[in-house]
């Protein structure tokens, strides 16, 4: 390991790189990748964009290929609990020493004329890791937009997918749905086969225009068909694990993905997809939690709901699933988000809120949520300064009301970390 590395954690020495924030483009990653002998253009690549949707597309991606019997490489943003579960071969976290390695030869590879930034040095790590574990494909998720991201390095993916675009990241992507979708297209390659959803016709209109340009093979994916024991596309019935109607487009888009590989000589059997979709999981979206609350176990729902597009899945689960019960929301919001169209979707006028800040520099104030949420609720709300403060109040008298945590990924990172 290299002496910038000697008896630092993964976490202080990524900290490190902080100071560089958020600066998209890929000059930097491109002179790492260089430098660590292009690892990038060692390995099958399956790259994913979009606003919402992107990691419930890649966690079936993976189920399934493993399934199939492949060595599946994932790579994902942000974590949770702990960067090595942004890494992941068929699911199994990379291992502390194999970061620390990873980290040590991107650290080598550094120029300092070219510093890169946090999230560009633990994309450097994933690419030399996967190439060196020799993976059989890697699912590659967008951090950011997509033209500028990090991952946006391979010349000749095996298949992209774009999901379901909306505003969000507005600042670095633009503020019109066009906008945005452009960034998105941009991991579209020259007649590379592309997975699209369907959407708005601003947003269309540009990925159709891109893959047009690029004579990339494109396949528009329409919402499965809810059924009794799970859903159907394109009559091909599978089960369906993950809760919420907008797993119906998710679904359907990791099938195709899969379609497109099959069609490229990848071997995954109708029982393999079956498999694989029934084994999915992806922690802290749609997940109910039992914890340990005032002497007695509590069930809470869990979700990230971290834009407006989340929001709004969120809220037309919870209503479908529990139409005649009170809801009860305990909600932090980072202050880069539209945190007025957030709490517009989630919250009903009957409901309660509980406003919590999350465990980052860039939370917003639960005094500004609670402003936010006076006008649309009929009770005035308060505000609380911490997380287990106030999930302690959302469950006093409880009754028969059921208590949602959501608004920010790193909300459900911190409260998961509190329940280990």
């Amino acid at each position: 390991m290299s002496p910038q590395l000697l008896n630092q954690s993964t976490d202080a020495y990524l900290a490190s790189f902080e100071q560089f924030g958020i600066h998209l483009g890929l000059d930097r990653i491109h002179q790492l990748l260089n430098a660590l002998g292009n690892p990038h253009q060692r390995v099958p690549v399956i790259h994913v964009a979009g606003t919402n949707g992107k990691g419930s597309v890649c966690a079936f991606l993976l189920s399934i290929l493993q399934a199939a019997g492949y060595r599946v490489g994932r790579y994902t943003s942000p974590h949770l609990l702990d960067w090595r579960e942004r890494i992941t071969i068929n699911g199994v976290w990379i291992s502390d020493q194999d970061l620390g390695k990873a980290l040590s030869a991107v650290q080598n590879a550094i120029a300092p004329e070219f510093p890169p930034t946090q999230f560009e040095v633990i994309t450097a790590a994933m690419w030399w890791y996967f190439a060196e574990q020799q993976v059989d494909i890697a699912i590659i998720e967008t951090g950011l937009g997509g033209r500028l991201d990090a991952t946006n390095v391979c010349d000749h993916p095996l298949v992209c997918a774009i999901t379901s675009i909306g505003l969000d990241h507005c600042q670095q992507l633009g503020n019109t749905l066009g906008a945005i979708a452009s960034e998105k297209a941009g991991i579209m390659k020259p007649q590379c086969p592309v997975v699209m959803a369907g959407g708005e016709p601003d947003a269309i209109a540009v990925l159709q225009a891109r893959s047009a340009d690029l004579q990339s093979p494109v396949t528009w994916v329409s919402s499965a068909k809810r059924t009794t024991t799970g859903a159907s596309w394109q009559g091909f019935e599978y089960p369906l694990p993950l809760l919420g109607n907008h797993q119906l487009i998710n679904s359907a888009i990791a099938i195709a993905v899969i379609q497109s590989l099959q069609s490229q000589g990848w071997q995954i059997s109708r029982d393999a997809i079956i498999t694989g979709m029934a084994n999915t999981q992806w922690a802290g979206r749609l997940q109910w939690i039992e914890l340990q609350l005032q002497g007695k176990s509590q069930k809470i729902l869990i979700d990230g709901a971290h834009n407006v597009a989340a929001a709004k899945y969120l809220r037309q689960f919870v209503d479908e699933a529990f139409p005649s019960q009170r809801k009860r929301w305990v909600v932090g919001i980072l202050n880069t988000k539209d945190q007025s169209g957030i709490l517009k979707e989630i919250l009903h006028p009957d409901d309660l809120f509980f406003p919590v800040p999350v465990s980052s520099p860039a939370t917003t104030e639960p005094q500004s949520l609670a402003k936010i949420a006076t006008a649309i609720l009929k009770t005035t709300p308060q505000a609380y300064n911490s997380l287990p403060l106030g999930l302690e109040t959302a469950f006093d008298d409880i009754g028969d009301d059921i208590v949602i945590l959501c608004g920010s990924l790193y909300l459900v990172g911190e409260f998961l970390a509190k329940q280990n």
